[in-house]
């Protein structure tokens, strides 16, 4: 951990805004950048245990790309490259991860019907002021629900658009479970994911991952809009050597949003 560049400390400074006592309400808590993770920064560098203190909520990914992370209700869930959701250790580490404390502060009701993009308008309307960000938990049951995961990486690692061509990718039918993410604003590219990025988790805990696509049989979702981001950045020699000046959105584009 010696080493790590903080944004925490710029928090001090009134260039974030947040407090420095620890993690409070209406804040995103991330660890490293999106454009990191796609230029291949695949090594942990804090743990399950360190991110816990920051949210109760929240994805990400762990160590050496090794699946799909939910954080929902303070319980860590892994979603690995055979679709099963596993218990991860709390010493293990993530590359890439943002949490906050979910306090959601309205309820939207999803009539039955809508596909994903349609979820994401509707939430949208209900929730204007793209600026900020927002946290959304939806539960529901799901017509269909396609996902994705990311196998374990080795070294050399390749960057991540490599990895998603050959991703495995799972579909699902009449399947009830928890959607678990955050929309980000539009200035926040390189980052994190610009608009919504979600993960999935079933209500038996045995499936999820990155989510593709879903139709929508019944649905609540819950958001808590939030005004404040501390970014850690990492401290290992793959980030502080990453080439991160390069225009990624294109790279992101295929990775998030692929589709069938």
């Amino acid at each position: 951990m010696a080493g790590r560049v903080s944004w925490l400390s710029l928090g001090c400074m009134g260039l974030v805004l947040a407090g420095c006592a620890g993690p409070s309400q209406n804040t995103v808590f991330q660890t490293s950048t999106i454009d990191a993770l796609l230029a291949g920064v695949y090594d942990g560098d804090l743990s399950l245990r360190e991110l816990r203190r920051q949210g109760d909520f929240g994805i990400g990914t762990f160590d050496d790309l090794d699946g799909e992370m939910v954080l929902l209700d303070g319980q860590f869930y892994q979603v690995r490259a055979d679709g099963r959701v596993y218990a991860p250790d709390p010493d293990g580490e993530t590359p890439f991860a943002a949490v906050c404390r979910f306090r959601p502060e309205r309820q939207v009701a999803v009539p039955s019907g809508l596909d994903m993009e349609e979820v994401e308008a509707l939430l949208d309307r209900e929730v204007p002021g793209g600026n900020r960000f927002a946290a959304v938990r939806m539960d529901g049951h799901f017509k269909r629900m396609r996902t994705r995961s990311v196998p374990a990486q080795s070294r050399p690692y390749p960057p991540l658009k490599e990895v998603a061509a050959t991703q495995p990718v799972f579909n699902r039918k009449n399947i009830s479970g928890t959607l678990v993410g955050f929309r980000c604003p539009p200035y926040v590219g390189g980052v994190n994911v610009p608009g919504w990025h979600l993960h999935f988790i079933s209500q038996d805990r045995s499936f999820g991952g990155h989510v593709l696509a879903f139709d929508v049989v019944t649905g609540v979702a819950q958001v808590d809009e939030l005004d404040r981001f501390v970014m850690q950045l990492p401290g290992t020699k793959d980030f502080a050597e990453a080439d991160l000046s390069r225009d990624r959105q294109g790279e992101l584009a295929g990775v998030e949003k692929e589709k069938e």
